[in-house]
């Protein structure tokens, strides 16, 4: 299949995916505190949800419920607020009912995703976050194909600390490689429970499996983001938690990571790549 030509994302300085090996791992909570915290550090941003049979993005960001506007150029993406300096999009914006499934087989989920790539006008943005589904399926490869000349800085993959996460991760690991798509490194989230009460962070699943895969696979371990209530509670209702928050354990743990990526990737606070 050839790669998609008309692929929108010229204004866009920096692409990262974020992948995980199965569900329920805290993806898309990973990728929207991403978001929120580029945004709190000044960037322009914008996220892309492609998990098209579960898109949790837009709850997450707040703004559940909007309408995609078109103009000439093609698709707006919803922004979070007026100084539109974090839009989404997302199939949960094109849905009559929230509650209505999306019972597609693979080549209508493609040309979907391609639809996506092509028809939404982000215009300058620092970095554009694409939210994938679990695993490694049709949406991943139709991303791959559709980017194809299209420079992708890589992709930040997240498990949780039991070993059947991590296990998936490994295969995760192995598609990136297969795709040749760059690793920025590993996330190790519900790493611990962090008491609301007394601040104490408790292993309650175990720990580290995440920093154990990364060491094995000689990729970055980017950080490890524990359980914290109040985080579950941001997702829930849309709220910034990266604003709100800002002296959780969960936020600085986003933040360092945040930084972390910055510091590897060297990118700057206009989005431009340093690649001396």
């Amino acid at each position: 299949m050839d790669a998609l030509k008309d692929v929108n994302l010229d204004g866009v300085k920096n692409i990262i995916l974020v992948l995980s090996g199965k569900g329920g791992v805290g993806k898309s909570t990973v990728t929207t505190q991403l978001a929120l915290t580029a945004q709190k550090n000044g960037l322009k941003v914008g996220v892309l949800d492609i998990d098209l049979c579960g898109p949790s993005i837009p709850r997450m960001c707040g703004v559940q419920g909007h309408e995609v506007h078109q103009h000439d150029a093609g698709w707006l993406p919803v922004y979070t607020d007026n100084t539109k300096t974090l839009g989404v999009m997302s199939i949960g914006f094109l849905l009559t009912n929230q509650d209505d499934p999306v019972v597609w087989r693979g080549p209508k989920k493609t040309a979907m995703i391609r639809q996506f790539l092509s028809d939404v006008t982000w215009g300058e943005l620092d970095l554009l976050v694409i939210d994938t589904p679990p695993g490694t399926s049709d949406e991943h490869i139709a991303v791959m194909e559709a980017l194809k000349g299209v420079k992708v800085d890589g992709a930040v993959l997240v498990t949780t600390p039991q070993a059947v996460a991590v296990g998936d991760v490994r295969r995760e690991l192995t598609f990136c490689k297969k795709t040749g798509l760059h690793v920025l490194g590993i996330i190790e989230n519900m790493s611990g429970y962090v008491c609301p009460n007394c601040s104490e962070c408790t292993n309650i699943f175990s720990s580290g499996g995440g920093k154990s895969l990364a060491d094995h696979a000689q990729v970055p371990f980017l950080g490890s983001v524990p359980i914290e209530p109040a985080l579950a509670q941001a997702a829930e209702t849309g709220q910034d938690f990266a604003g709100v928050f800002t002296s959780s354990e969960a936020a600085k743990r986003f933040s360092t990571i945040f930084n972390g990526l910055l510091e590897n990737r060297q990118i700057t606070s206009n989005g431009d790549m340093d690649t001396s």
